[in-house]
């Protein structure tokens, strides 16, 4: 007995051991370009600090529905797999916001992995085909409700409904990420479109739960039950930051401290994601934006996502598998201080460069293929090349083709 104790002991240590997150997974898209709409990586020991890994290239790829998604999160399920959810969205094919708002894929897309490493092929679910005239289905996020032992996932919808065609969540209920309950409305506001929610559970603080959406504010709500009634924590209009500025929060927890951390994406401005911290999430006014000295969030523009607690050997893990070479800094021999830089797609020399990626280049081998050669691509756009044209150089997007490959050579 005594021995079938230990043994169970030391299993429960090992679980434990094996369960703690001492890093971070960041899933992400970068934008409407030709590549931008896939799912890229990045990680971090701190939360502050991000790497990308795969030169800031996509680490999966969609071949389903529109064949481009936006908006990944991340779920590890209470067996330890990892679910990735994504939205069914290809803006660069040229459909344009309309035609995605009002007749768009109602469906998300999923994948899933054992070990961070080896991924499912994508596939579709058609999560939002019985809202009455559904025009699209974005932003998916899951969270395991404790309560009946089901995944509680939920998406915007824009869809008629009391008069007004508007975004609205909506949540629906699976076991296994195939099969899904019929869908319920999670949260409406009069008047006002609703987006980008994201529920997380939260230990050691007044309520179990706490969401935040994108609804005109950033607004924070909490309850003890995924079934009771939300109560509302503030948002962050004190800081400036309203759903004009702002949008695509991510919510997460600092491993092993009270301290959560908050991204948002400044899709306004182009400028990608703005950090916040808080210790206090029943007080939206705890939040603070971090200055820009405490943190980096790697080289690529990164738009809506998720991030992920990992252990240390899941982190070793995605860097072998996915691992990045160094970036460079092209000076000019007679200046040294001058950098060659792109601005709005242009390029320059410039003594001062913000954000610093705009001045970080990859050398990768010739696209023409000849040997000898090398072409520069972009760090942040990982799509834009410099090109040679009749009138000198330009920063442009590879359409594969082979007269871009010579002028990329």
């Amino acid at each position: 007995m005594i021995r079938q104790l230990l043994m169970f002991w030391a299993t429960l240590c090992a679980a434990a051991a094996a369960e703690s997150n001492s890093a971070y997974l960041f899933a992400y898209f970068t934008g409407e370009s030709p590549l931008g709409e896939q799912i890229y990586f990045a990680v971090s020991e701190d939360g502050m600090h991000w790497m990308d890994l795969n030169n800031s290239e996509p680490v999966l790829v969609s071949n389903v529905g529109e064949k481009g998604v936006r908006d990944p999160s991340l779920l590890r399920t209470k067996e330890g797999k990892i679910i990735l959810l994504a939205t069914d969205l290809r803006i660069a094919n040229g459909k344009g916001w309309q035609a995605a708002t009002s007749t768009g894929s109602t469906s998300i897309v999923i994948w899933e992995s054992e070990d961070l490493r080896q991924w499912s092929a994508p596939r579709l679910v058609d999560i939002a085909g019985g809202i009455p005239d559904a025009g699209c289905a974005w932003a998916p996020e899951a969270i395991l409700d404790e309560e009946s032992g089901e995944y509680f996932v939920t998406w915007a919808t824009i869809s008629p409904r009391d008069g007004e065609r508007k975004a609205r969540i909506f949540g629906a209920r699976t076991t296994d990420f195939r099969t899904f309950s019929g869908h319920e409305l999670h949260i409406a506001r009069p008047g006002q479109d609703v987006i980008d929610t994201q529920i997380i559970r939260v230990e050691g603080a007044k309520h179990k739960y706490y969401r935040v959406s994108c609804d005109g504010q950033i607004t924070f709500e909490a309850v003890d039950s995924l079934h009771g009634t939300w109560e509302r924590c503030g948002n962050l209009s004190y800081l400036g930051f309203t759903g004009k500025q702002v949008e695509g929060p991510i919510l997460f927890k600092y491993n092993g401290q009270q301290k959560w951390g908050l991204l948002m994406d400044q899709y306004s401005s182009s400028r990608g994601y703005l950090p916040f911290v808080t210790s206090n999430l029943d007080d939206s006014r705890g939040f603070a934006v971090v200055p820009a000295a405490d943190y980096n969030l790697g080289a690529s523009r990164k738009r809506h996502g998720g991030i992920l607690g990992i252990t240390r050997d899941e982190l070793s893990a995605l860097k072998a598998k996915w691992p990045s070479t160094k970036s460079a800094r092209i000076a000019s021999a007679g200046n040294p201080a001058r950098l060659l830089r792109h601005y709005s797609f242009q390029l320059r020399m410039d003594t001062e460069v913000n954000p610093a990626e705009d001045a970080l280049w990859r050398l990768v081998p010739g696209l023409s293929g000849q040997s000898g050669t090398v072409s520069l691509r972009s760090v942040n756009f990982p799509d834009r090349f410099v090109t040679a044209t009749a009138d000198g150089v330009a920063m442009d997007p590879n359409d594969n083709s082979p007269a871009f490959r010579a002028r990329a050579t």
